[in-house]
């Protein structure tokens, strides 16, 4: 994948919908995964991904800490499309986490181990476990400043090839996809590593 020359492909791919850019992708290997937080837009790329390969290994690491409406799109989800889902818990219980650290703000010198705890190190343990050369995600231009430095293609610090099929498109442009395609949005979802919208939770630093 490190050869790719993912500028060039890059400029290619811009003017390509997320349909093409997940076909052209599916030719690279069959060691891929994609990622999904169950957040507000995540059955966009799960339905898309779904009707191409049922089969793709989908992470989801659950920190403990979502809230009851996104457990219930993510069951939701997972039933509907049949998905072949791999989750991704903390080592440590929530009990555990809520005794010797809580929930702490994002100025709290304890975020940076929570943060470790309830999703760096499950995702870490999941890249350990499935040895992806592809993974698909859903970051978008404008989320993030991190994420504004990116684009469709990327890679990640372990040499992953990162692919954002949807990384173009605004919220309008997802909102409408939902509503002609009559899917679902989890407008519940709340990150806890990353508590506030700009701020990212430490998964695409890796």
């Amino acid at each position: 994948m490190k050869n790719l020359n993912i500028e060039e492909l890059n400029r290619v791919l811009r003017d390509k919908t997320p349909d093409e850019i997940i076909d052209w992708a599916l030719t690279l290997t069959e060691e891929r995964i994609v990622t999904t937080s169950f957040g507000v837009y995540s059955e966009v790329l799960l339905s898309t991904f779904l009707r191409k390969d049922k089969n793709i290994k989908v992470i989801w690491c659950d920190t403990l800490f979502n809230t009851p409406e996104t457990y219930g799109h993510a069951i939701n989800i997972i039933n509907k499309y049949k998905l072949n889902v791999h989750t991704y818990v903390p080592l440590k219980s929530r009990e555990y986490i809520d005794s010797t650290l809580g929930l702490p703000g994002v100025d709290d010198p304890k975020h940076k181990a929570f943060t470790e705890i309830v999703k760096l190190e499950p995702f870490r343990r999941a890249l350990e476990e499935h040895q992806p050369k592809v993974w698909f995600t859903n970051i978008r231009v404008r989320q993030t400043e991190l994420r504004s430095k990116k684009d469709i293609l990327s890679f990640s610090k372990d040499g992953i090839l990162k692919i954002s099929p949807f990384y173009y498109w605004t919220d309008g442009d997802l909102d409408r996809y939902v509503e002609e395609n009559n899917l679902t949005k989890n407008d519940s979802y709340f990150d806890v590593t990353k508590v506030l919208a700009n701020r990212e939770c430490g998964i695409h630093f890796q």
